[in-house]
């Protein structure tokens, strides 16, 4: 079968590999899609500590069964799945207290185990013990199914923030990520979703598709004083940094209402995370800082089903759809910001 592997930072090769075979406690899947993100980028430019190479990449996986292994019940070829990214370990402390996203222990497709960016892959054990393959629902596609994982995420950041009924939510970063908080935002009942971006052309395109109520190019504007006036002085109540940028994050604790929340939500810059905090702003405007990582299986699950219901539609945000050969293309165009969602189709 054709595979995509990692072998050092600017060098992915497709490859010819042996199909896997299923394991006790295992499945193997046909992947029918596997989408991309950013942090496929982050990879393929610089590696990443947990990837021994060589490594299949790709962690948002959509399939078919084609194979159950020893032990393995409730499941059978011919079903339909989606497969969680993040694998949190289950037993831990911290698994046990239900905060599976910050499981110490947690490992990740295309990271730990092969990922998706395959014709045929094997779901570990671990995946199916904490409940981490996901049924699709019968009138949803793969490549929508695909899309679960990143909204997942998306899901659980939004949650820890508290977007609800009538908050002005402003989201900085108009990728895929930030065009699924605003949907999602809007399906949570936020009155207005004002969406950011430093490029204007990327912005303009994912405005044309999500319909945010107001956009700002933070390079012509000072996004600070645009969502102050859109927001009568008030401030947002809600501001997701949707954008690894430390200045995206200073920025949102000067524009957010009493009261209001701060999702950190796009990590930083290993070699450069420090930012400066008014903490005044913080203490007087009693000021929420919140983090978010990744996605639990319980998130997964929600988001396919806020998808098949039409909760937060997807669809029109898969914008290219690239089979495995033209993979390091998808990464390209990924990298350059040229497209909001790019699905991979082995």
């Amino acid at each position: 079968m054709k595979v995509a592997r990692f072998h050092a930072p600017g060098d992915i090769r497709i490859e010819d590999v042996a199909e896997p075979i299923a394991g006790a406690g295992e499945v193997k899947i046909r992947v029918r899609n596997c989408s991309t993100c950013g942090t496929d980028v982050k990879i393929y430019k610089h590696g990443h500590h947990h990837i021994r190479p060589p490594r299949v990449m790709g962690h948002e996986i959509a399939g078919e069964i084609v194979g159950v292994g020893e032990g393995v019940t409730g499941w059978e070829p011919g079903d339909r799945v989606q497969v969680i990214a993040a694998i949190p370990c289950g037993q831990c402390e911290e698994c046990r207290r239900g905060h599976m996203t910050v499981c110490p222990n947690q490992e990740s497709m295309g990271y730990h185990y092969d990922g998706g960016f395959a014709q045929y892959m094997v779901v570990p054990a671990k995946v199916l013990a904490v409940g981490g393959l996901n049924r699709i629902p019968d009138e949803l596609g793969f490549a929508e199914a695909s899309v679960a994982e990143p909204l997942a995420c998306v899901l659980n950041g939004q949650e820890l923030a508290r977007v609800g009924e009538d908050d002005d939510v402003v989201v900085m970063g108009a990728g895929p990520i930030g065009c699924l908080h605003v949907r999602l935002a809007r399906s949570r009942g936020a009155g207005r979703v004002f969406l950011a971006d430093l490029n204007a052309d990327r912005l303009a395109m994912a405005a044309a598709l999500v319909r945010p109520d107001a956009t700002i190019c933070a390079g012509d504007t000072d996004v600070v004083d645009e969502v102050l006036k859109l927001t009568g002085g008030r401030g947002a109540d809600v501001v997701i940094t949707a954008a690894a940028s430390g200045t995206a994050q200073q920025q949102a604790l000067q524009m957010t209402a009493r009261q209001g929340r701060v999702s950190f939500f796009g990590g930083l810059p290993k070699d450069d995370p420090i930012i400066q905090v008014d903490s005044n702003l913080v203490h007087y405007r009693e000021l929420t800082i919140v983090g978010a990582n990744g996605s639990s299986p319980a998130h997964n699950a929600r988001a396919l089903q806020l998808i098949a219901e039409g909760a937060v539609p997807v669809s029109d945000l898969i914008t290219h759809r690239l089979p495995l050969a033209e993979v390091l293309d998808a990464i390209d165009i990924v990298s350059r910001g040229a497209a909001i969602k790019v699905t991979i189709e082995p």
